[in-house]
């Protein structure tokens, strides 16, 4: 999952985006509201973590330019407000303008991962904590998997790579679209390297979980049957 934050305190912004990498997302910063408004309209994000009070454009305009798009690649995306502005009337604005969730600075750590895990869930239409697909569950919440009830050892980009396609199971994924979600700026990830990233997951998951590829297209996390139909 990959998360862009707008945050111009230099050190604020390194430690989100030390811990949430940590957490397996891929995370790009930016340092002002400009930024974010480019980034905001040419790549995709499952969540953007916003301050308020950002230079060359405020993060409510920022959030107005996001909403005010019928239509583009993240119209849909979650935000998180993150801001040192903690007046009523600058939350009713800020839910007001789009925004999904609201935390007023300082805030504690593992309250913002569990506000962020929430969203990106919300942005997957609801979905539940926990995904079972057969033998294969995952733990969103805590982004743990586990195959027969034994946890998985994984690195943190199988992890990422596991968490979009059991988000999507029985859907064709691309590799365009895994790079795009699993990658940071600068990261010099293709899409062979990718097919190197399945052929491990692939390997870690048989014969509980079965991922199929779909020549030149894409792969696709198979659906087990639910326990009436097998």
């Amino acid at each position: 999952m990959r998360i862009l934050i707008a945050e111009d305190d230099p050190v604020l912004a390194d430690g989100l985006c030390r811990s949430l990498r940590r957490s397996g997302y891929a995370v790009d910063h930016v340092k002002n509201g400009s930024e974010a408004d480019t980034a905001a309209g040419t790549q995709p994000y499952d969540l953007m973590i916003l301050d308020l009070g950002l230079p060359k454009m405020s993060g409510h305009e920022v959030l107005r330019r996001l909403r005010g798009k019928a239509a583009g690649v993240n119209a849909k995306m979650p935000v998180l407000i993150l801001t040192a502005m903690d007046g009523v009337e600058d939350r009713v604005r800020g839910l007001d303008l789009g925004a999904d969730d609201y935390m007023v600075k300082p805030f504690e750590l593992a309250e913002l991962e569990a506000r962020v895990r929430a969203l990106i869930r919300r942005g997957f239409a609801g979905a539940p904590t926990l995904i079972q697909n057969g033998a294969l569950s995952f733990d969103v919440s805590g982004r743990m998997a586990y195959l027969n009830e034994a946890p998985l050892e994984l690195s943190a980009r199988e992890l990422g790579l596991l968490e979009i396609l059991v988000q999507r199971a029985g859907r064709l994924v691309s590799k365009e679209a895994l790079v795009q979600h699993l990658c940071e700026w600068g990261d010099e990830v293709s899409t062979n390297a990718i097919e190197v990233y399945v052929h491990r997951l692939r390997k870690k998951l048989e014969p509980g979980a079965s991922i199929a590829t779909v020549r030149g297209l894409g792969y696709c996390l198979e659906k087990a049957p639910a326990p009436d139909q097998a």
